[in-house]
């Protein structure tokens, strides 16, 4: 399982939620926010296995916003592979994967679907920035993306979360974007798009 500490959780329906959180968190932080937006869906949250001053992450950065790129796409392969190895072991089709990930969970995500490291039925992303600067041109045909944006976010800003959409559009995914009156904190909001998106959506 290359060593990820994780949950999983089953549920009564056939949608797994793989939930990635922000820095300093861990496995148990998005498991309340998952629930909320889909209370029957089976839960995956593994924890980070970077450590920023003791803070796990999903992938390393050199400074606040300027990430490690190599690092970002090891690790992105490396996330999928566990991924693929907790579908067989727990007994999930990876197939009807949703991701939902907060800030550096989020940007992980986001280049785990650049990369195509791994199929995403569709994907929350909550104040995302763009994870790599030259991704390659891969397909996002049939992934559905909701991106939740922060108007005063000073870290995942407007300009970024507008960036990510474009990338994500001009690879064939259908990518809807709202913006919350925020910084980059979570907002009740945010849950409540995010539930009301997921169940109006046509993601098996």
């Amino acid at each position: 399982m290359n060593d990820f500490t994780y949950r999983f959780i089953p549920g009564a329906g056939d949608r797994t939620l793989l939930l990635l959180h922000g820095t300093g968190g861990n496995e148990n932080d998005l498991l309340p926010l998952g629930r909320a937006i889909d209370p029957d869906a089976a839960l995956l949250s593994p924890r980070g296995r970077v450590l920023e001053n003791g803070a796990p992450r999903f992938f390393r950065r050199l400074a606040e916003g300027i990430f490690d790129e190599k690092d970002v796409v090891a690790r992105a392969h490396e996330l999928a592979n566990f991924v693929f190895a907790a579908a067989k072991k727990d007994g999930f089709n990876e197939n009807t994967l949703v991701a939902i990930g907060y800030s550096n969970g989020a940007n992980i995500a986001s280049a785990m679907m650049l990369l195509g490291s791994l199929k995403f039925r569709g994907a929350i992303l909550f104040r995302p920035m763009v994870p790599l600067s030259r991704p390659p041109d891969s397909s996002l045909e049939n992934c559905a993306v909701l991106i939740c944006g922060g108007r005063f976010d000073p870290i995942a800003t407007p300009d970024q979360v507008s960036a990510l959409a474009e990338l994500l559009r001009d690879r064939k995914a259908e990518v809807e974007v709202r913006m919350q009156e925020s910084g980059h904190e979570l907002a009740d909001a945010d849950v409540e798009a995010a539930r009301d998106w997921l169940a109006a959506s046509a993601i098996a």
